[in-house]
Protein backbone atom coordinates (compact mmCIF):
# COMPACT_ATOMS: atom_id res chain seq x y z
CA UNK A 1 0.00 0.00 0.00
CA UNK A 2 1.57 3.37 -0.50
CA UNK A 3 2.82 5.68 2.24
CA UNK A 4 0.25 8.68 2.94
CA UNK A 5 1.36 11.90 0.35
CA UNK A 6 3.59 14.09 1.40
CA UNK A 7 2.40 17.70 3.15
CA UNK A 8 3.50 19.11 -0.23
CA UNK A 9 1.57 17.12 -2.29
CA UNK A 10 -1.46 17.11 0.15
CA UNK A 11 -1.45 21.17 -0.48
CA UNK A 12 -1.07 20.55 -4.02
CA UNK A 13 -3.93 17.89 -4.46
CA UNK A 14 -5.90 20.97 -2.50
CA UNK A 15 -5.85 23.00 -5.36
CA UNK A 16 -6.32 21.47 -8.40
CA UNK A 17 -4.72 24.78 -10.67
CA UNK A 18 -1.47 24.87 -8.44
CA UNK A 19 1.58 23.39 -6.75
CA UNK A 20 3.85 24.44 -4.11
CA UNK A 21 6.18 27.20 -5.53
CA UNK A 22 9.83 26.55 -4.15
CA UNK A 23 11.22 29.11 -2.20
CA UNK A 24 13.62 31.86 -3.55
CA UNK A 25 15.95 34.35 -1.69
CA UNK A 26 14.92 37.64 -0.85
CA UNK A 27 16.88 40.22 -2.97
CA UNK A 28 19.60 42.66 -0.58
CA UNK A 29 18.96 46.04 -0.31
CA UNK A 30 21.87 48.21 0.39
CA UNK A 31 20.37 51.84 1.26
CA UNK A 32 22.09 55.16 2.60
CA UNK A 33 20.47 58.40 3.19
CA UNK A 34 22.69 61.55 2.05
CA UNK A 35 23.09 65.11 3.66
CA UNK A 36 25.67 67.90 4.55
CA UNK A 37 27.04 67.38 8.14
CA UNK A 38 27.89 71.56 8.21
CA UNK A 39 24.03 72.04 7.88
CA UNK A 40 23.19 70.25 11.52
CA UNK A 41 24.38 72.58 13.87
CA UNK A 42 22.78 75.27 11.59
CA UNK A 43 19.34 74.01 11.59
CA UNK A 44 18.27 72.64 14.52
CA UNK A 45 15.32 69.02 13.76
CA UNK A 46 16.44 69.13 9.98
CA UNK A 47 18.96 65.91 10.40
CA UNK A 48 16.65 64.02 12.91
CA UNK A 49 13.48 64.51 10.46
CA UNK A 50 15.53 63.58 7.70
CA UNK A 51 16.46 60.45 9.68
CA UNK A 52 12.63 59.90 10.11
CA UNK A 53 11.99 60.00 6.53
CA UNK A 54 14.79 57.56 5.79
CA UNK A 55 13.18 54.85 8.17
CA UNK A 56 9.35 55.30 6.41
CA UNK A 57 11.40 54.10 3.22
CA UNK A 58 13.05 51.54 4.75
CA UNK A 59 9.83 50.01 6.30
CA UNK A 60 8.32 50.16 2.66
CA UNK A 61 11.30 49.00 1.18
CA UNK A 62 11.37 45.86 3.94
CA UNK A 63 7.43 45.23 2.81
CA UNK A 64 8.72 44.35 -0.71
CA UNK A 65 9.85 41.35 0.91
CA UNK A 66 13.67 42.09 0.59
CA UNK A 67 16.36 41.76 2.99
CA UNK A 68 17.37 46.04 3.73
CA UNK A 69 21.32 46.99 4.87
CA UNK A 70 21.15 50.46 6.09
CA UNK A 71 23.97 52.48 6.39
CA UNK A 72 21.65 55.12 7.97
CA UNK A 73 22.96 58.71 7.12
CA UNK A 74 25.72 59.54 5.19
CA UNK A 75 27.15 63.22 5.58
CA UNK A 76 31.15 63.19 5.05
CA UNK A 77 33.43 61.30 2.59
CA UNK A 78 34.56 58.90 5.19
CA UNK A 79 31.19 57.65 6.15
CA UNK A 80 30.06 56.86 2.72
CA UNK A 81 33.37 54.94 2.47
CA UNK A 82 32.36 52.97 5.45
CA UNK A 83 28.88 52.65 3.59
CA UNK A 84 30.69 51.18 0.48
CA UNK A 85 32.56 48.91 2.66
CA UNK A 86 29.00 47.30 4.21
CA UNK A 87 27.51 46.98 1.23
CA UNK A 88 30.31 45.01 -0.12
CA UNK A 89 30.83 43.00 2.70
CA UNK A 90 27.08 42.34 2.74
CA UNK A 91 26.41 41.16 -0.72
CA UNK A 92 23.93 43.80 -1.54
CA UNK A 93 22.03 43.25 -5.02
CA UNK A 94 21.18 46.38 -5.38
CA UNK A 95 22.07 49.91 -3.63
CA UNK A 96 19.71 52.95 -3.15
CA UNK A 97 21.07 56.51 -2.26
CA UNK A 98 17.73 58.31 -0.91
CA UNK A 99 18.36 62.47 -1.08
CA UNK A 100 16.97 63.98 1.71
CA UNK A 101 18.92 67.02 1.07
CA UNK A 102 21.56 68.98 -0.57
CA UNK A 103 24.65 66.60 -0.53
CA UNK A 104 27.92 66.86 -2.42
CA UNK A 105 29.01 64.11 -4.74
CA UNK A 106 32.11 63.59 -3.09
CA UNK A 107 30.11 61.86 -0.10
CA UNK A 108 28.38 59.87 -2.23
CA UNK A 109 30.40 58.26 -4.92
CA UNK A 110 32.73 56.60 -2.26
CA UNK A 111 29.55 54.35 -1.05
CA UNK A 112 28.95 52.68 -4.68
CA UNK A 113 32.57 53.29 -6.41
CA UNK A 114 33.61 49.62 -5.23
CA UNK A 115 30.76 47.91 -4.82
CA UNK A 116 30.07 47.17 -7.92
CA UNK A 117 26.22 47.11 -7.90
CA UNK A 118 23.99 49.03 -9.45
CA UNK A 119 22.42 52.47 -7.63
CA UNK A 120 18.82 53.53 -7.62
CA UNK A 121 18.91 57.29 -6.70
CA UNK A 122 15.57 58.28 -4.80
CA UNK A 123 14.61 61.95 -5.36
CA UNK A 124 11.49 61.88 -3.11
CA UNK A 125 10.11 65.16 -1.98
CA UNK A 126 8.14 65.14 1.03
CA UNK A 127 5.58 67.45 0.47
CA UNK A 128 4.10 68.28 -3.34
CA UNK A 129 4.76 71.83 -3.20
CA UNK A 130 6.03 74.43 -0.97
CA UNK A 131 4.32 77.01 0.78
CA UNK A 132 6.30 80.21 -1.52
CA UNK A 133 5.63 83.08 1.06
CA UNK A 134 6.17 81.10 4.62
CA UNK A 135 8.62 79.02 3.78
CA UNK A 136 12.37 79.41 5.73
CA UNK A 137 15.86 78.29 4.47
CA UNK A 138 15.51 75.02 7.19
CA UNK A 139 11.97 74.32 5.61
CA UNK A 140 13.36 74.32 1.93
CA UNK A 141 16.46 72.24 2.63
CA UNK A 142 14.32 69.37 4.36
CA UNK A 143 12.75 69.33 0.56
CA UNK A 144 15.49 70.32 -1.44
CA UNK A 145 16.25 66.75 -2.95
CA UNK A 146 16.10 67.94 -6.32
CA UNK A 147 18.78 70.05 -5.68
CA UNK A 148 21.74 67.48 -5.91
CA UNK A 149 20.43 64.88 -8.04
CA UNK A 150 21.76 66.04 -11.59
CA UNK A 151 25.05 66.76 -9.58
CA UNK A 152 25.21 63.32 -8.23
CA UNK A 153 24.11 61.88 -12.01
CA UNK A 154 26.95 63.76 -13.08
CA UNK A 155 29.26 62.09 -11.16
CA UNK A 156 28.17 58.78 -11.19
CA UNK A 157 27.90 58.82 -15.16
CA UNK A 158 31.75 59.83 -15.53
CA UNK A 159 32.79 57.54 -12.76
CA UNK A 160 31.14 54.51 -15.13
CA UNK A 161 28.28 53.76 -12.03
CA UNK A 162 25.38 52.30 -13.23
CA UNK A 163 22.70 54.07 -11.94
CA UNK A 164 18.51 55.49 -12.27
CA UNK A 165 16.58 57.95 -10.61
CA UNK A 166 13.58 57.54 -9.13
CA UNK A 167 11.55 61.01 -8.62
CA UNK A 168 8.25 61.77 -7.18
CA UNK A 169 6.70 62.06 -3.93
CA UNK A 170 7.86 60.60 -0.87
CA UNK A 171 4.34 58.76 0.76
CA UNK A 172 2.52 56.76 -1.63
CA UNK A 173 -0.75 58.00 -0.59
CA UNK A 174 0.43 61.60 -1.76
CA UNK A 175 -1.24 61.23 -4.75
CA UNK A 176 0.28 60.41 -8.42
CA UNK A 177 3.99 61.04 -8.05
CA UNK A 178 4.12 59.18 -4.85
CA UNK A 179 2.57 56.26 -6.61
CA UNK A 180 4.82 56.33 -9.74
CA UNK A 181 7.28 56.92 -7.73
CA UNK A 182 6.68 53.54 -5.49
CA UNK A 183 5.84 51.54 -7.91
CA UNK A 184 8.71 52.14 -9.73
CA UNK A 185 11.01 51.11 -6.53
CA UNK A 186 8.69 47.94 -5.89
CA UNK A 187 9.33 47.10 -10.01
CA UNK A 188 13.63 47.58 -8.88
CA UNK A 189 13.63 45.28 -5.80
CA UNK A 190 11.85 42.30 -7.62
CA UNK A 191 13.82 43.04 -10.62
CA UNK A 192 17.11 43.08 -7.98
CA UNK A 193 15.40 40.07 -6.69
CA UNK A 194 15.38 38.20 -9.87
CA UNK A 195 19.18 39.23 -9.98
CA UNK A 196 20.13 37.22 -7.12
CA UNK A 197 17.93 34.39 -8.02
CA UNK A 198 20.18 34.14 -11.17
CA UNK A 199 23.19 34.37 -9.82
CA UNK A 200 22.97 31.61 -7.11
CA UNK A 201 21.05 29.71 -9.42
CA UNK A 202 21.84 25.94 -11.12
CA UNK A 203 20.65 25.15 -14.55
CA UNK A 204 21.31 21.49 -15.41
CA UNK A 205 21.88 20.90 -19.13
CA UNK A 206 20.45 17.31 -19.72
CA UNK A 207 21.30 15.37 -23.10
CA UNK A 208 22.01 18.18 -26.20
CA UNK A 209 20.54 20.40 -28.18
CA UNK A 210 17.84 19.85 -31.05
CA UNK A 211 19.85 19.06 -34.37
CA UNK A 212 20.45 22.01 -36.60
CA UNK A 213 18.65 24.66 -34.65
CA UNK A 214 21.68 27.34 -35.30
CA UNK A 215 19.62 29.85 -32.89
CA UNK A 216 19.74 27.57 -29.86
CA UNK A 217 23.11 26.98 -29.73
CA UNK A 218 24.55 28.71 -26.52
CA UNK A 219 28.31 28.90 -24.59
CA UNK A 220 27.87 27.58 -21.53
CA UNK A 221 30.18 30.13 -20.45
CA UNK A 222 29.01 33.01 -21.97
CA UNK A 223 25.74 32.23 -19.92
CA UNK A 224 27.74 32.50 -16.74
CA UNK A 225 29.78 35.24 -17.50
CA UNK A 226 26.57 37.16 -18.29
CA UNK A 227 23.79 35.92 -15.87
CA UNK A 228 25.97 34.11 -13.30
CA UNK A 229 23.98 31.67 -13.51
CA UNK A 230 26.35 28.11 -13.16
CA UNK A 231 25.52 25.21 -15.79
CA UNK A 232 25.60 21.54 -14.60
CA UNK A 233 26.55 19.63 -17.65
CA UNK A 234 24.42 16.53 -17.02
CA UNK A 235 24.70 12.75 -18.76
CA UNK A 236 21.41 10.64 -19.64
CA UNK A 237 23.13 7.78 -16.90
CA UNK A 238 22.36 10.51 -14.65
CA UNK A 239 19.13 10.74 -15.37
CA UNK A 240 18.57 6.66 -16.39
CA UNK A 241 19.80 5.73 -13.10
CA UNK A 242 17.36 7.84 -10.73
CA UNK A 243 14.58 6.42 -13.08
CA UNK A 244 15.42 2.74 -12.65
CA UNK A 245 15.97 3.49 -9.13
CA UNK A 246 12.29 5.61 -8.23
CA UNK A 247 10.73 4.71 -5.31
CA UNK A 248 7.52 3.28 -5.73
CA UNK A 249 5.42 5.40 -3.38
CA UNK A 250 6.53 8.42 -5.31
CA UNK A 251 5.48 7.06 -8.32
CA UNK A 252 1.74 6.56 -7.22
CA UNK A 253 1.88 9.76 -5.30
CA UNK A 254 3.14 11.94 -8.50
CA UNK A 255 0.02 9.50 -10.31
CA UNK A 256 -2.32 10.18 -8.33
CA UNK A 257 -1.09 13.61 -8.37
CA UNK A 258 -1.50 13.70 -12.07
CA UNK A 259 -5.01 12.76 -12.25
CA UNK A 260 -6.31 15.70 -9.91
CA UNK A 261 -4.36 18.36 -11.58
CA UNK A 262 -4.95 17.21 -15.21
CA UNK A 263 -8.05 16.07 -17.10
CA UNK A 264 -6.76 12.76 -18.50
CA UNK A 265 -8.37 13.28 -22.66
CA UNK A 266 -10.50 10.60 -24.84
CA UNK A 267 -9.07 10.94 -28.28
CA UNK A 268 -8.44 13.74 -30.11
CA UNK A 269 -11.46 14.16 -32.20
CA UNK A 270 -9.01 16.07 -35.48
CA UNK A 271 -6.02 14.55 -35.10
CA UNK A 272 -5.31 10.79 -35.28
CA UNK A 273 -2.07 11.12 -33.24
CA UNK A 274 -3.87 12.33 -30.28
CA UNK A 275 -5.08 9.73 -28.06
CA UNK A 276 -6.44 8.67 -24.66
CA UNK A 277 -3.12 8.39 -23.01
CA UNK A 278 -2.87 4.57 -22.49
CA UNK A 279 -1.77 3.10 -18.27
CA UNK A 280 1.46 2.02 -19.49
CA UNK A 281 2.61 5.20 -20.51
CA UNK A 282 1.16 7.44 -17.87
CA UNK A 283 2.92 4.93 -15.67
CA UNK A 284 6.23 5.49 -17.42
CA UNK A 285 5.84 9.04 -17.38
CA UNK A 286 5.33 9.11 -13.69
CA UNK A 287 8.28 7.22 -13.34
CA UNK A 288 10.31 9.11 -14.91
CA UNK A 289 8.94 12.39 -13.10
CA UNK A 290 10.40 11.15 -10.10
CA UNK A 291 13.51 10.28 -11.17
CA UNK A 292 13.38 13.73 -12.46
CA UNK A 293 12.85 15.01 -9.26
CA UNK A 294 15.34 13.14 -7.70
CA UNK A 295 17.71 14.65 -10.43
CA UNK A 296 17.08 18.01 -9.72
CA UNK A 297 17.23 17.66 -5.69
CA UNK A 298 20.81 15.24 -5.82
CA UNK A 299 22.38 18.37 -8.25
CA UNK A 300 20.64 21.18 -6.47
CA UNK A 301 18.90 22.39 -9.87
CA UNK A 302 17.07 25.29 -9.95
CA UNK A 303 15.99 24.81 -13.94
CA UNK A 304 16.93 22.08 -16.30
CA UNK A 305 17.45 22.09 -20.27
CA UNK A 306 16.71 19.08 -21.98
CA UNK A 307 16.74 17.26 -25.11
CA UNK A 308 17.73 13.55 -26.54
CA UNK A 309 16.96 11.51 -29.48
CA UNK A 310 17.72 8.15 -28.60
CA UNK A 311 17.30 5.50 -31.25
CA UNK A 312 15.63 2.82 -32.09
CA UNK A 313 13.49 2.44 -28.54
CA UNK A 314 16.64 2.31 -26.74
CA UNK A 315 16.62 3.55 -23.11
CA UNK A 316 17.70 7.23 -23.54
CA UNK A 317 15.01 7.72 -26.34
CA UNK A 318 12.73 5.99 -23.94
CA UNK A 319 13.34 8.70 -21.27
CA UNK A 320 13.47 11.55 -23.69
CA UNK A 321 10.19 10.96 -24.81
CA UNK A 322 8.98 10.39 -21.11
CA UNK A 323 9.99 13.34 -19.75
CA UNK A 324 7.18 15.87 -20.40
CA UNK A 325 4.78 15.49 -17.62
CA UNK A 326 7.58 15.24 -15.04
CA UNK A 327 9.23 18.39 -16.37
CA UNK A 328 5.60 20.04 -16.47
CA UNK A 329 5.65 19.45 -12.88
CA UNK A 330 8.69 20.87 -12.08
CA UNK A 331 8.17 23.73 -14.06
CA UNK A 332 4.59 24.44 -12.36
CA UNK A 333 6.81 24.56 -8.92
CA UNK A 334 9.30 27.37 -10.23
CA UNK A 335 11.92 24.90 -11.56
CA UNK A 336 11.51 25.62 -15.22
CA UNK A 337 12.47 23.05 -17.75
CA UNK A 338 12.55 24.27 -21.56
CA UNK A 339 13.25 21.17 -24.14
CA UNK A 340 15.09 20.96 -27.20
CA UNK A 341 18.39 21.79 -24.99
CA UNK A 342 17.15 25.43 -25.47
CA UNK A 343 19.29 27.09 -22.42
CA UNK A 344 18.66 30.49 -23.53
CA UNK A 345 14.84 29.70 -23.35
CA UNK A 346 15.31 28.39 -19.74
CA UNK A 347 17.19 31.80 -18.92
CA UNK A 348 13.72 33.50 -20.28
CA UNK A 349 11.08 31.08 -18.03
CA UNK A 350 13.25 31.47 -15.15
CA UNK A 351 12.95 35.20 -15.36
CA UNK A 352 9.38 35.02 -15.57
CA UNK A 353 8.62 32.71 -13.17
CA UNK A 354 10.53 34.62 -10.64
CA UNK A 355 8.68 37.65 -12.02
CA UNK A 356 4.74 35.83 -10.36
CA UNK A 357 4.08 35.70 -14.19
CA UNK A 358 4.71 31.93 -14.91
CA UNK A 359 6.51 31.20 -17.56
CA UNK A 360 5.19 29.05 -20.35
CA UNK A 361 7.88 26.81 -23.36
CA UNK A 362 5.86 28.71 -26.49
CA UNK A 363 7.02 29.30 -30.01
CA UNK A 364 5.28 30.73 -32.75
CA UNK A 365 2.18 28.61 -34.28
CA UNK A 366 0.27 30.47 -36.97
CA UNK A 367 -1.09 33.77 -37.75
CA UNK A 368 -4.89 34.36 -37.82
CA UNK A 369 -5.88 37.21 -39.86
CA UNK A 370 -9.62 37.05 -39.34
CA UNK A 371 -9.96 37.42 -36.10
CA UNK A 372 -6.42 38.81 -35.56
CA UNK A 373 -4.16 36.96 -33.26
CA UNK A 374 -1.14 35.09 -33.27
CA UNK A 375 -1.50 31.20 -31.88
CA UNK A 376 1.71 29.96 -29.86
CA UNK A 377 1.98 27.39 -27.71
CA UNK A 378 4.57 23.69 -28.04
CA UNK A 379 4.64 20.64 -26.52
CA UNK A 380 5.52 21.23 -23.07
CA UNK A 381 6.38 21.87 -20.44
CA UNK A 382 3.59 24.02 -19.79
CA UNK A 383 3.33 25.88 -16.65
CA UNK A 384 0.36 24.91 -14.58
CA UNK A 385 -0.46 27.68 -12.01
CA UNK A 386 -1.17 29.97 -15.21
CA UNK A 387 -3.80 27.29 -17.34
CA UNK A 388 -6.89 28.32 -18.07
CA UNK A 389 -8.98 25.62 -16.62
CA UNK A 390 -7.32 22.37 -15.79
CA UNK A 391 -4.68 21.06 -18.45
CA UNK A 392 -5.32 17.75 -20.54
CA UNK A 393 -3.30 14.90 -20.95
CA UNK A 394 -3.25 13.29 -23.98
CA UNK A 395 -1.33 10.34 -25.60
CA UNK A 396 0.54 11.11 -28.69
CA UNK A 397 1.23 8.43 -31.14
CA UNK A 398 4.43 10.73 -32.61
CA UNK A 399 6.27 13.57 -31.47
CA UNK A 400 5.94 15.09 -34.87
CA UNK A 401 9.95 15.85 -36.00
CA UNK A 402 11.33 13.91 -32.66
CA UNK A 403 12.11 10.49 -31.83
CA UNK A 404 9.77 8.23 -29.63
CA UNK A 405 6.09 8.54 -28.29
CA UNK A 406 4.06 9.25 -24.98
CA UNK A 407 2.33 11.31 -22.88
CA UNK A 408 1.71 15.44 -24.21
CA UNK A 409 0.43 18.25 -22.80
CA UNK A 410 -2.39 20.04 -23.96
CA UNK A 411 -3.15 23.62 -22.37
CA UNK A 412 -4.03 27.13 -22.71
CA UNK A 413 -3.02 30.15 -20.92
CA UNK A 414 -5.53 32.22 -18.41
CA UNK A 415 -7.82 35.04 -20.59
CA UNK A 416 -6.24 38.08 -19.92
CA UNK A 417 -3.38 40.26 -20.04
CA UNK A 418 0.38 38.15 -20.91
CA UNK A 419 4.05 38.81 -21.59
CA UNK A 420 6.28 37.10 -24.16
CA UNK A 421 9.77 36.99 -23.42
CA UNK A 422 12.93 35.66 -25.65
CA UNK A 423 16.62 35.58 -24.30
CA UNK A 424 18.47 35.92 -27.88
CA UNK A 425 22.13 36.14 -28.56
CA UNK A 426 24.19 38.86 -31.16
CA UNK A 427 26.85 38.44 -33.19
CA UNK A 428 29.05 39.77 -30.90
CA UNK A 429 28.38 36.87 -28.40
CA UNK A 430 25.84 39.51 -25.65
CA UNK A 431 22.93 38.12 -24.51
CA UNK A 432 20.13 40.22 -25.45
CA UNK A 433 15.69 40.39 -24.24
CA UNK A 434 13.37 40.68 -25.91
CA UNK A 435 9.89 41.21 -24.87
CA UNK A 436 6.34 41.81 -26.12
CA UNK A 437 2.72 42.28 -24.31
CA UNK A 438 -0.69 40.93 -25.44
CA UNK A 439 -3.79 39.26 -24.69
CA UNK A 440 -4.72 36.01 -24.36
CA UNK A 441 -8.31 35.96 -26.32
CA UNK A 442 -10.66 33.09 -25.70
CA UNK A 443 -11.69 30.42 -28.69
CA UNK A 444 -11.14 27.61 -30.14
CA UNK A 445 -7.45 25.71 -30.25
CA UNK A 446 -5.67 22.73 -31.45
CA UNK A 447 -6.33 19.57 -30.28
CA UNK A 448 -2.79 18.34 -30.93
CA UNK A 449 -1.60 17.28 -27.62
CA UNK A 450 0.72 20.77 -27.55
CA UNK A 451 -0.66 23.66 -25.62
CA UNK A 452 -1.37 26.67 -27.59
CA UNK A 453 -3.29 30.32 -26.60
CA UNK A 454 -4.52 32.66 -28.92
CA UNK A 455 -2.54 35.59 -28.48
CA UNK A 456 -3.18 39.29 -29.42
CA UNK A 457 -0.59 42.28 -29.80
CA UNK A 458 -0.86 46.00 -30.25
CA UNK A 459 0.03 45.52 -33.66
CA UNK A 460 -1.79 43.13 -36.76
CA UNK A 461 -0.11 40.09 -36.46
CA UNK A 462 2.31 40.27 -39.85
CA UNK A 463 3.58 43.94 -37.85
CA UNK A 464 4.26 41.85 -35.13
CA UNK A 465 6.19 39.04 -36.58
CA UNK A 466 8.24 41.48 -38.76
CA UNK A 467 9.40 43.33 -35.85
CA UNK A 468 10.08 41.07 -33.43
CA UNK A 469 11.81 38.99 -36.15
CA UNK A 470 13.89 42.12 -37.07
CA UNK A 471 15.48 41.67 -33.74
CA UNK A 472 17.34 38.47 -33.97
CA UNK A 473 15.17 36.54 -31.61
CA UNK A 474 15.45 32.74 -30.73
CA UNK A 475 12.42 31.08 -31.82
CA UNK A 476 11.37 29.77 -28.50
CA UNK A 477 10.10 32.35 -25.91
CA UNK A 478 8.14 32.37 -22.19
CA UNK A 479 4.86 33.36 -22.36
CA UNK A 480 3.48 34.22 -18.96
CA UNK A 481 0.87 36.10 -17.63
CA UNK A 482 0.40 39.44 -16.59
CA UNK A 483 2.20 42.50 -17.91
CA UNK A 484 5.76 42.51 -17.38
CA UNK A 485 7.73 44.86 -19.74
CA UNK A 486 8.59 47.12 -17.52
CA UNK A 487 9.85 44.93 -14.81
CA UNK A 488 11.86 42.49 -17.28
CA UNK A 489 13.21 46.46 -18.81
CA UNK A 490 15.39 46.85 -15.44
CA UNK A 491 16.24 43.24 -14.85
CA UNK A 492 18.15 43.02 -18.19
CA UNK A 493 18.96 47.32 -16.87
CA UNK A 494 20.98 44.95 -13.86
CA UNK A 495 22.37 42.58 -15.60
CA UNK A 496 24.08 45.26 -18.20
CA UNK A 497 22.28 43.39 -21.11
CA UNK A 498 20.62 44.82 -23.92
CA UNK A 499 16.67 44.55 -24.10
CA UNK A 500 14.05 45.86 -26.50
CA UNK A 501 10.18 45.96 -25.88
CA UNK A 502 7.96 45.76 -29.00
CA UNK A 503 5.30 47.71 -28.80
Amino acid sequence: MAEPLSQHTQQALSDSHSLPHVETLPARVGIFGIGLAAYWPQFAGLKERLEGYQREIETNISHAGCTVVSAGLVDTAPLAQEAGELFRREDVDIIICYVGTYATSSQVVPAVQHAHKPVLVLNLQPVAALDYEQTDTGEWLANCCACCVPEISGAFTRCNIPFNVVSGLLREKDGLAGKRAWAEIHDWIIAAQVQRALHTARIGFLGHTYPGMLDMYSDFTMVTSQTGVHIEVLEMDDLQQRVEQADAHKVQATLELTERLFEISEDSPSDPLALAPIPEDLAWAARVAVGLDDLRNDFALNAISYYYRGLQGNANEQLGAGVILGNTLLTGRGIPCAGEGDLKNTLAMFIMDRLGAGGSYTEFYAMDFVDDFVLMGHDGPFHVQIAEGKPTLRGLGLYHGKRGHGISVEARVKTGPVTILTVTQTADGRLKLLVAEGETLPGPILHIGNTNSRIKFSLSPADFMDQWCAHGPTHHCALGVGHHARRIQKVARLLGLEVVHIV
